[in-house]
């Protein structure tokens, strides 16, 4: 099993445009480039594990893929064709669901999987939906586990309220839309993160807010291809944005960073924390990109109960600020946490436990009073986020942390990009 080792370290200053590429705009484009008949071109893929899981099943379904340098070339088939062999998902919520909403409308059987860890993880959040439409799906569990089979079929429309905002469930609900007998409506408490509507208008859907809801127009001709240059990601670059709020005299800069107003609310919490932060936008054509700068300033606790749909997967760092913070932190309304690689309500307390920390594990989130973080020996529970987090936290005070394999699902370079401000050993 494998495990790392972090030195305390000074304070430092970094300039990164290494930040891994968006893991949710890589899942979706590899995906979505099946919707066109002509060839897409993706630059700056994330090649992470759960990433080219992804890209894997897009070669199974019929795709033809080749890669230069950076960039991607996806020829997609004229239809998307039944696979020989069951499509492996790996460690990815975003991949099993969403091609369950593909694949439910698309002629064909296909069987998704994926790895002892996400063959735990929730997934009638989807399939009952879209069996409330028509699909015909089964699983483990009544089709709450994987793997998961798929008799595809066309679908009919529907007028679906989600008791959840989950980026997730929403994409998988327009996927399975996209290929319906008439309109259909999506409505979600709270807008979850948007990547899907964007990339998908940008494609030539029709996907229309209105408030908290989504008018989704069935296709009426394949879409137009993809030509993105997938940006640096906002949740990896926070570990780094953490890092220099914690070490005082500190500062990061992540450059070329998606700036969706959908993904940045974690470093804005950061903000109210007494962090300085800095947005500085360059384009927007798909997403809107741009550079963030984190200075240190002393940081002050906060209570986060808004948006958390928004910086669902960042609490676990947040959870380190606060960890470092002058008070006593809550954290309301994200019991979503409990169903993601780990139960992270679970994996955050007992980790900062650990660590000298006081912290209560809530139903739906914790409450964290700031202190002197202590070097203890973590378990990441197989859980990309609870391990690079741990990893940040360990700056001020060193940290072991084990089971560490499962941070090249998402950030394959993190561990080479910590080693140029502090000093990392790497074992077995």
């Amino acid at each position: 099993m494998s495990s790392l080792k972090i030195k305390k370290t000074d304070s430092f200053e970094l300039e990164c445009n290494t930040i891994a590429s968006d893991k949710s705009i890589s899942h979706r484009c590899a995906i979505f480039s099946l919707l066109s008949d002509r060839v897409s071109i993706i630059k700056n893929y994330l090649l992470a594990e759960d990433t080219l899981n992804t890209l894997e099943i897009v070669k199974k379904l019929g795709a033809t893929v080749e890669t230069r340098d950076d960039t991607l070339i996806i020829t997609p088939p004229k239809k998307i064709k039944e696979p020989d062999d069951i499509l492996d998902c790996g460690n990815s919520g975003t991949a099993i669901r969403l091609y369950c909403g593909l694949l439910a409308s698309q002629d064909g059987f296909f069987v998704l999987h994926g790895d002892k860890y996400l063959a735990k993880r929730p997934m009638k959040r989807v399939t009952d939906p879209l069996k409330s439409i028509g699909a015909k799906i089964d699983g483990a569990d009544d089709g709450n586990l994987c793997p998961l089979a798929i008799r595809g079929r066309k679908l009919k429309s529907f007028d679906y309220e989600s008791s959840i905002a989950s980026a997730q469930v929403k994409s998988a609900l327009i996927l399975a839309a996209l290929n319906s007998e008439g309109i259909s409506s999506f409505k979600e408490p709270l807008l979850s993160r948007d990547h899907t509507e964007r990339i998908l208008n940008g494609m030539g859907a029709v996907i229309k807010r209105e408030k908290n809801s989504l008018l989704i127009h069935p296709l009426t001709k394949p879409l137009e291809p993809l030509n993105i240059k997938v940006p640096a990601d906002p949740s990896s670059g926070f570990f780094f944005a953490i890092a220099a709020a914690i070490k005082p005299g500190s500062k990061v800069v992540l450059k070329e960073v998606s700036l969706n107003p959908t993904r940045i609310e974690a470093y804005k919490v950061l903000q109210k924390m007494g962090a300085i932060v800095e947005f500085l936008p360059k384009e927007d054509l798909y997403e809107p990109i741009g550079d963030i700068v984190v200075k240190y300033n002393k940081l002050r606790a906060v209570t986060v109960e808004e948006n958390i749909a928004w910086l669902i997967d960042e609490l676990p760092a947040l959870a380190v600020a606060m960890a470092y913070a002058n008070g006593v932190s809550v954290v309301k309304n994200a019991k979503e946490l409990r169903v993601k690689e780990s139960d992270r309500i679970k994996s955050v307390v007992e980790n900062l436990k650990r660590c000298g920390i006081s912290a209560e594990e809530k139903e739906d989130g914790f409450e964290i009073r700031g202190g002197v973080m202590k070097e203890a020996k973590i378990d990441s529970f197989g859980d990309h986020r609870i391990a690079m987090s741990f990893a940040i936290a360990g700056l001020g005070c060193g940290m072991q942390i084990e089971d560490t394999a499962c941070i090249k699902t998402s950030f394959p370079n993190f561990v080479e990009i910590l080693n140029t401000i502090c000093e990392v050993e790497s074992g077995d």
